[in-house]
């Protein structure tokens, strides 16, 4: 994986403060949002950078991490470790008994190189030893967020991505959730030493531009009744997810009433042909300008409801 450097993809230098990280930020996500930029691959690959880089700059602690160790500054408790054992002079690497461990991460820094072999094996450490084994890391994980629209996920569909440069197609499953998180194996940094590839972690950011709320597989909507259908009974249409249906309505409904519409809700994650139920609560609509006859009318009803 290239190094990429965080100040300059923010605009800033080392010297910038957390204020003016957050400015920055602020200033260069809104030019290279999605919603400003459709279609622009090299905005989105820009949108996606930025973020990352806020994400580290703008937590201090994760900022001195990656001052030191650069793009290997998730390591930095590990190299840390490494190089405290070794000053002690400790024969191995605490914490990796008699097999391999993988850690999450990419080791290729130059700076770091010749401290691994010297610790996990292939030549004479400083004690002037060699050793025969080996250690082997698993590639960093990379991650990426993907805008869709709440209709866009009703069924499920292809859709390429760009990550670092490289195109990545895969199915997105009906049904996924706002925040949901899924891994694609092996597309993610290089191992190291032999190691496996990391992974590619997408977050799901599902932005609901319907009428409806979701919760889960199911979705909720409040509908509008007239006084007189409320009072008296009759048919509506209603909205569903996908088109109208008709409903009757009993005489003396309450304002609140729910009703519950089964299957008219949102698919079930990876359960196909499974949907979740549409809840339907009434909210009565009380008349309005009513004319001197209309409640003259009422006003008979009143007396012969007391």
């Amino acid at each position: 994986m290239d190094f990429i450097d965080y100040y300059k993809i923010l605009e800033l230098d080392k010297s910038a403060t957390q204020a003016d990280i957050k400015k920055a930020y602020r200033k260069l996500a809104r030019k290279f949002h999605p919603d400003l930029n459709p279609n622009d691959k090299t905005a989105q690959a820009k949108f996606q950078q930025i973020n990352e880089a806020n994400e580290v700059l703008s937590d201090p602690e994760n900022r001195k991490k990656y001052d030191e160790y650069g793009k290997d500054w998730k390591h930095a408790d590990q190299f840390e470790q490494a190089k405290q054992q070794r000053s002690q002079g400790s024969g191995g690497f605490g914490g990796f008994g008699g097999g391999q461990q993988q850690y999450s991460g990419n080791f290729e820094d130059d700076r770091f190189s010749d401290f691994f072999e010297e610790m996990f094996g292939g030549r004479a450490g400083a004690g002037g030893t060699g050793r025969g084994r080996t250690t082997h890391f698993k590639g960093q994980d990379f991650n990426a967020e993907l805008q869709l629209n709440l209709k866009d996920i009703y069924t499920s569909q292809k859709q390429t991505i760009t990550v670092n440069g490289k195109n990545i197609r895969l199915t997105i499953p009906a049904g996924v959730e706002n925040g949901q998180t899924i891994k694609i194996k092996g597309h993610g940094g290089p191992g190291v030493q032999g190691g496996p590839k990391g992974d590619l972690l997408i977050t799901f950011n599902i932005r609901n531009n319907t009428n409806f709320k979701r919760e889960k597989e199911n979705l909720y909507a409040t509908v509008d009744l007239d006084f007189y259908t409320a009072l008296l009974g009759g048919e509506i249409t209603v909205d569903t997810f996908t088109g109208k249906v008709k409903l009757t309505v009993k005489p003396e409904t309450q304002s609140g009433t729910k009703v519950k519409l089964k299957g008219k809700g949102f698919p079930k994650y990876k359960k196909e042909a499974q949907f979740g139920d549409l809840y339907i609560t009434y909210q009565i609509k009380m008349p309005s300008d009513l004319s001197a006859k209309e409640k003259e009318l009422f006003q008979e009803l009143q007396k012969l409801r007391s």
